[in-house]
């Protein structure tokens, strides 16, 4: 079985000097093809080099909004000219995060619809972050957004689901879907069609139930792929293809 990680940062600092086993284990799992999307402009180049020279990795570029700090409106106009360079598989990871606060909501929404006017220009999918700010994403993505995407390590309602879908978006499955507690996200994994349907890591960030207090790797992805399938009540085998349909269809890859 292969699998496709759609949502790894594989150029995170803290695969640095094992980034290569990390690899190893990825693939032993099945999981031989991943995107690595980056999330500052002074990280693009790590995640470009990150992606060369290995068969199945594919790169993607935007400004996330956890940094909305350290984004220069400079930043937008190189995003613009990397996207027509490096012609990569998606523009992301952008988007909103309310989490903390809504102090710099005009500047984090003036980021995500240029960005969205970048994937337009240049016919990408968008990769998105929402944190407590599902509703204006999806306001912002039915104004602005034309060539879909996905939002990734989805946790929203199964309305906001549906939304999302009907507008041509995917939905990111983390491994947060093996927590029991994880009730609502549970309920849309099993509702929601196999074809809005992404399986993602975010490495090193949110491990799974089996890997707390560790540094989280796409090869644990086969992990809630199983219980992803058991709440569909279909066989993996045959989840994991239609993930994999959905994957490449939506990336181009």
């Amino acid at each position: 079985m292969q699998l496709i990680d759609s949502h790894c940062h594989l150029d995170d600092d803290r695969f640095d000097g094992r980034r290569d086993d990390v690899i190893a284990r990825a693939a032993a799992a099945g999981v031989n093809a991943m995107v690595v999307p980056a999330t500052t402009a002074n990280r693009w180049d790590k995640v470009k080099q990150v992606c060369a020279g290995r068969d199945s990795f594919y790169p993607a570029y935007g400004l996330h909004p956890w940094f909305v700090e350290q984004h220069q409106p400079i930043h937008l106009r190189e995003l613009d000219e990397w996207l027509e360079r490096e012609k990569p598989v998606a523009l992301g990871e952008c988007g909103l995060d309310f989490y903390q606060s809504r102090r710099d909501e005009p500047w984090q929404k003036q980021l995500f619809i240029e960005q969205l006017q970048l994937a337009k220009n240049h016919a990408l999918p968008v990769i998105v972050h929402a944190r407590k700010a599902m509703d204006d994403v999806i306001s912002l993505l039915r104004k602005n957004a034309s060539h879909g995407g996905v939002v990734h390590s989805f946790a929203g309602s199964r309305q906001q689901a549906q939304q999302l879908f009907d507008l041509g978006f995917k939905l990111g499955i983390a491994a947060t879907v093996g927590f029991e507690r994880a009730q609502k996200l549970r309920a849309v994994v099993a509702a929601m069609p196999a074809s809005a349907l992404l399986l993602e890591s975010d490495a090193p960030d949110q491990p799974g139930t089996c890997h707390r207090c560790e540094a989280n790797e796409p090869a644990y992805i086969v992990e809630h792929l199983q219980t992803m399938a058991e709440l569909r009540q279909c066989s993996v085998a045959e989840l994991a293809a239609s993930l994999n349909r959905n994957a490449k269809s939506l990336f181009n890859i």
